[in-house]
């Protein structure tokens, strides 16, 4: 896999400190992956222009309260941005180009637009994954607010919270305090990647799939689970030597997993692929 410049400033990027992460240049470096070309300055100053929009309806000294209000009333009446109920699993819903362009998306890449257009306009506002459905926490007085992008920023109690994991979850998980925490910027990053992970795994496309899984190990490169996927992909993509690599590093890291045995089977198959090649 060639080491673009979109790979190494993303590597950059997250291999910072938490709080120095823009979430909106590395999500955008996620889509020029996808999109070669994309000119990532022209969607930063997008977000600075609707963030300078808010603050131009209400003043960036006005309240939280009357800030939270301007920028519901901007993305969601004026912008029209909502939620893709059509085709929710459309790797577009994914990229934050594509869903400033199109105004649709996911949960998490439409909290992501909160938060940074938001964050424009001098609020604070924190992603908190919920399982199955991301949402947004806003600071404001007296007290911190729940919004839901993905509804056009309605308001949400706890009860709301838990009734949308029933929706998902069908009754079986119950609201936990954790589940209401912030997230950091690098989970948010990790949770989007997931989804592309997912869906294009579910496509079987390989390629892109594999893509994405080496994102996520520069997000969390602690992550066992993606070193064993990423290793597997390289395997249906010929690649012997790297696949190896992957797979013997994650056995040596997680030696009683359920699958070794399976997957030392994998590896000398490999080993013996390799030789013929060489």
């Amino acid at each position: 896999m060639a080491e673009s410049s979109f790979r190494r400033q993303f590597s950059e990027l997250v291999a910072g400190p938490e709080q120095a992460l823009d979430l909106a240049l590395a999500s955008l470096l996620i889509a020029a992956h996808e999109y070669p070309e994309l000119e990532i300055p022209r969607y930063l100053d997008r977000l600075e222009r609707l963030g300078a929009a808010v603050c131009d309806r209400v003043g960036i000294a006005a309240p939280a309260e009357d800030r939270v209000e301007a920028v519901n009333r901007l993305l969601f009446e004026d912008e029209g941005f909502r939620g893709n109920l059509e085709n929710y699993y459309d790797p577009r819903n994914s990229y934050l180009n594509d869903v400033l362009d199109r105004r649709t998306g996911i949960p998490i890449t439409l909290s992501t637009v909160y938060i940074e257009v938001a964050r424009r306009a001098g609020l604070e506002v924190q992603g908190v994954g919920l399982p199955g459905h991301f949402i947004v926490r806003v600071s404001a007085s007296p007290g911190d607010v729940l919004l839901d992008p993905f509804n056009a920023g309605v308001r949400l109690s706890e009860d709301d919270c838990q009734r949308r994991v029933d929706r998902i979850f069908e009754g079986r998980v119950k609201l936990q305090p954790p589940m209401l925490a912030a997230c950091g910027r690098k989970e948010i990053l990790a949770r989007m990647l997931r989804n592309l992970k997912s869906i294009y795994a579910q496509a079987d496309d390989h390629e892109r799939c594999l893509n994405i899984v080496d994102l996520l190990l520069r997000v969390q490169p602690g992550s066992g689970a993606d070193l064993r996927d990423r290793g597997l992909l390289y395997a249906a993509l010929d690649c012997y030597s790297l696949a190896l690599q992957d797979l013997e590093e994650y056995l040596a890291r997680f030696p009683g997993a359920p699958e070794a045995g399976e997957l030392m089977e994998k590896i000398a198959t490999l080993r013996g692929k390799a030789a013929r090649v060489n």
